[in-house]
């Protein structure tokens, strides 16, 4: 649970420590990489079915100012790969101490497969990456099995969700993890559903590929308007009520119907000399 909350902390630091090798690796002070190459990448959390969370990622090295600009003739697959394989090694994240629990080094797994893409032209193409990318994000998002989609507020939450006994376990011990209090930083109890994980499914550098704005444009586009439409995002959501199904709409006519006569008959009645 506690590797799940600082999985997006690690991989942070796996992205610098990449930058710094790929660097120091050709001689460049780290501030100036920019000006040289920039490490673009996407990058999909699946949970496994022992539901810890496995990271799949694509990582690019290209040119410094826009993705179809060339990189520089230093910027190899066998150096990326090499970078990815060491900096994955490396890199790690303190817990806070606790008295419970101690002070933990979180690192990645041993198991770390970085592979070419396109290499010679004889390796995968765009549609198979994004092919690959796509697989890990829908299975991600509904395959697992792992938590639920919707926060758990209390432990008979806990105990009355629809997950394995393992998963259940799993989220207990984020339950009681995030009653301590040099964890509350973490916000354990409110990620208990995700089991800790705070991240998305997919998170991609600003380099990567287009942008949200500028698919909205093409749609806009595409659909006949000179500017694209304004994105309204509201957050706060109240409950106002429930209207009627057209069945029960019939129904309810016919009860207010039904109550009105009745008020009628026992207002002349009450009329009625005796």
């Amino acid at each position: 649970m506690l590797w799940h909350a600082h999985a997006s902390k690690l991989w942070d630091r796996f992205v610098i420590d990449v930058r710094r090798r790929l660097a120091s690796s050709v001689g460049l002070v780290q501030s100036r990489f920019a000006d040289h190459a920039r490490l673009s990448f996407a990058r999909v959390a699946e949970y496994q079915k022992r539901a810890a969370v496995h990271v799949h990622a694509v990582v690019r090295l290209d040119g410094p100012n826009e993705a179809d600009d060339e990189p520089p003739a230093w910027a190899t697959t066998e150096l990326l790969a090499g970078a990815v394989r060491a900096s994955a090694r490396r890199v790690l994240v303190h817990t806070p101490y606790s008295a419970a629990v101690g002070e933990l080094a979180l690192r990645w797994g041993a198991q770390v497969d970085a592979r070419p893409l396109r290499t010679n032209d004889d390796g995968p193409d765009d549609d198979a990456v994004a092919a690959y990318v796509a697989k890990y994000v829908t299975k991600g998002a509904s395959e697992t099995g792992a938590g639920t989609d919707y926060p758990l507020t209390t432990w008979d939450d806990i105990e009355s969700a629809p997950v394995s006994e393992h998963v259940r376990n799993l989220m207990r011990a984020c339950w009681r993890l995030g009653g301590l209090p040099e964890y509350e930083p973490l916000r354990l109890r409110e990620w208990t559903h995700t089991l800790g994980y705070r991240g998305h499914i997919l998170t991609k550098s600003r380099a990567y590929s287009t942008t949200y704005a500028a698919l909205r444009a093409e749609r806009a586009h595409h659909m006949g308007h000179v500017d694209a439409p304004d994105t309204i995002t509201e957050r706060h959501w109240r409950y106002v009520g429930s209207g009627h199904t057209p069945g029960a709409a019939l129904i309810a006519v016919g009860v207010a119907e039904d109550i009105a006569a009745n008020r009628e008959i026992a207002r002349g009645q009450r009329e009625v000399p005796r």
